[in-house]
């Protein structure tokens, strides 16, 4: 299962101390497994009755957590500390120590109760939890915080929280693991978008290449007939509205084009795509690249023009923060003097939901005119609808043998501009700000967006677990 669809499994440690009420541990414990079942997240935990009082507190404990942990590693996505009490800080950071998962850790601790402060009521989880992050420091392992230094693991801001860390877990695993296929070479015009295999290998990302000749051949043998051509036909012509101008021909084109590019991502294991989409596909096949893009990109499987890969990485991430189809825009044009605003646009290969709005299937304009709208159709088209939404790049920065990236929020707007194409209106608070960053560190005139607020996820996964230089725009001053 791809890392963007798979369930979130959570190791957990409850902590506890001698001195105060084991009961606190039990009921904790009970509240945890109960909650995380309920909100369907899957849990690794030691049995009940693995320590005394269900709970870590000696680095004999520790040790048996660690091995669980161990076993079950490959499952694992990121580890929950539970302090129902001031907790044993070496207990828990052995734990996780020897667990050597390297996946993030949220640190949880509970509310005392105002009324309950005595011996047998205090839990004193507001100083252990301060304690826990010392040795989490000093051990060299990075954490989340809650929102609240303390809060009830059955209140709804703790529910948030575990919401925001799963999305963190899901994006460091996806983009340390990621395997990403890039389909043809990049076209000669697209220096822009140069990115180093060398670098995203080492942050755990590999590249898997494929000839463009050897996708355009399977596509030209493929049988017209075939029962997966027919089905993805019918996938097509229910996922917009095709003008009645397009022949079949054309619309069975684009559906084997589909259906081969999909069988390779499959046999490779890859989770996301870019593709040489200019114009060699056009010339050589007859159709545009963009519509199967839009589709893989609804499946979570987002793919980038012209084989920008550290565009499709960019995508990937919004993907695996959000959970919803990510699109590919062009920094493209200003609007009037709305300095907070511009337009972004492609030819394009948004996915439908990402448009939220109707969509027409039909050909490239600007190839069409040069190359033959017979050669061109799959191209998606028409207006992004009104919305919040956060944008992310990243980017190889070869010389320095790293990765920087930048990430904003803003929203889509219902504004009119009389373009054809995929359109979508911005405002961005400070957009001067933020494109002064994107010339002057080099960026690529590429970008991904998608619907909703999602920064906070992505700028914890990033600056805590990942380690990429980032520019977060919604801290810039003017």
């Amino acid at each position: 299962m791809r890392t963007a669809q798979k369930q979130i499994t959570f190791g957990v440690i409850v902590g506890t101390r001698g001195f105060f009420n084991p009961d606190h541990a039990r009921n904790a414990r009970a509240e945890i497994t109960a909650k995380l079942t309920r909100l369907g997240y899957e849990c690794v935990i030691l049995p009940a009755d693995a320590t005394e009082h269900g709970a870590i507190e000696t680095v004999e404990h520790a040790t048996k957590c660690a091995r669980l942990f161990r076993e079950q590693a490959d499952e694992i996505d990121g580890i929950v500390v539970i302090l129902p009490n001031f907790g044993d800080e070496i207990g828990v950071v052995e734990s996780i120590s020897r667990a050597k998962l390297g996946v993030p850790v949220l640190v949880q601790a509970c509310n005392d109760d105002v009324e309950k402060v005595d011996v047998k009521g205090r839990r004193d989880s507001f100083c252990g939890k301060i304690s826990v992050c010392n040795n989490l420091v000093q051990y060299g392992i990075p954490f989340t915080d809650t929102a609240s230094h303390t809060v009830d693991i059955e209140s709804e801001e703790f529910t948030r929280d575990l919401d925001r860390f799963a999305r963190v877990c899901r994006t460091v695993r996806g983009l340390t693991s990621a395997r990403i296929g890039a389909i043809g070479a990049r076209p000669a015009p697209f220096q822009t978008v140069r990115f180093s295999e060398k670098i995203l290998q080492r942050h755990g990302i590999t590249t898997v290449p494929v000839d463009l000749s050897v996708i355009i051949s399977a596509a030209q043998t493929l049988d017209d007939n075939a029962a997966a051509v027919k089905e993805k036909v019918e996938q097509i012509k229910a996922y917009g509205r095709i003008p009645n101008r397009i022949v079949e021909a054309n619309v069975v084109k684009q559906a084997k084009l589909s259906v081969v590019i999909e069988n390779w991502m499959e046999e490779k294991m890859l989770d996301a795509s870019c593709i040489q989409c200019w114009d060699s596909v056009q010339q050589n096949y007859g159709c545009a690249t963009c519509l199967t893009m839009a589709m893989m990109g609804e499946k979570l499987m987002p793919s980038a023009c012209e084989v920008d890969l550290d565009g499709t990485l960019s995508m990937y991430t919004l993907a695996l923060a959000s959970g919803k189809a990510p699109g590919f825009l062009d920094w493209n044009n200003n609007y009037g003097t709305e300095l907070d605003m511009c337009v972004n646009t492609h030819c394009s290969n948004f996915p439908s939901s990402f448009m939220g709005s109707e969509i027409e299937i039909s050909d490239l304009d600007i190839l069409g005119e040069s190359l033959g709208r017979e050669n061109c159709f799959g191209a998606i088209k028409g207006r992004v609808a009104p919305g919040e939404m956060t944008l992310f790049r990243m980017s190889t920065k070869d010389l320095a043998g790293s990765i920087h990236s930048y990430l904003g929020e803003g929203e889509f707007t219902d504004d009119p501009f009389p373009m054809d194409g995929g359109i979508a209106v911005c405002r961005i608070p400070n957009l001067r700000a933020l494109l002064r960053h994107i010339t002057k560190h080099g960026f690529e005139h590429h970008v991904a967006m998608v619907r909703g607020r999602w920064a906070d996820v992505i700028r914890e996964a990033v600056e805590t677990y990942l380690g990429y230089e980032l520019y977060a725009h919604e801290k810039a001053g003017r």
